[in-house]
């Protein structure tokens, strides 16, 4: 088991972590956290070195992906960096990298009610205005969950908030800041229900936040 805590607030840069190899040969993977060494819940950077595939395979309790570098492929298509992925409970599918790629991935943590299966291409897909001078892009609504890309200009100051049912966040360029700490692009941070901070940026920053999960995880 790691970090399967979810009380316990977690950072890891992962810029600093080693890749370890999976069970199939040309993937490798840094873990995040996980229940079990190869099921249940987990959430990982994964890499697929040039030619890389696996097997067709089942997601029981569902599969999220957004793709950080490179172009991800299946049976559907094909999804280069910026696409956002769902593979609902009982989805199938044969996936593979022609030319490699990295993946952010988050495994066996949907609601078994959640049973829409899309991809979202976030370099084609608008920014809405959020709070001050924050940019939303909107992923993924259902029940208490809600996911999105949020753009913070340079010099902004978030107000202090709660998280309630938590928050999950991958900084995806940037440099993310709060009273405890910084969390340059590459950081993974997950902090848990009914804690608060204070965030901002000197920088422009762009993160992939979910929040309102980790009471059902």
């Amino acid at each position: 088991m790691l970090n399967t805590d979810l009380s316990i607030r977690v950072v890891l840069n992962t810029n600093e972590m080693e890749w370890a190899d999976s069970p199939v040969v040309g993937v490798s993977r840094k873990r995040l956290a996980r229940e079990e060494q190869e099921r249940g819940h987990a959430t990982s950077i994964v890499r697929y070195e040039k030619g890389a595939s696996f097997n067709q395979h089942f997601h029981p309790f569902g599969e999220e992906i957004f793709v950080l570098d490179g172009v991800f492929s299946d049976e559907r298509g094909d999804y280069p960096a910026g696409s956002y992925i769902r593979n609902p409970p009982g989805s199938n599918h044969r996936p593979h990298s022609v030319d490699g790629c990295v993946l952010f991935v988050k495994l066996h943590q949907f609601s078994e009610m959640d049973m829409e299966q899309f991809v979202i291409d976030t370099n084609n897909t608008s920014w809405s205005q959020g709070i001050g001078g924050l940019k939303i892009m909107p992923l993924h609504s259902f029940e208490q969950e809600s996911v999105a890309l949020v753009k913070w200009p340079a010099k902004d100051i978030f107000t202090t908030h709660k998280h309630i049912g938590g928050e999950e966040v991958l900084v995806l360029s940037g440099v993310l800041k709060d009273e405890f700490g910084e969390y340059p692009a590459g950081t993974w941070i997950r902090s848990p229900h009914s804690s608060d901070h204070i965030p901002y940026t000197d920088i422009e920053t762009v993160i992939l936040v979910k929040t309102g999960h980790l009471l059902r995880a």
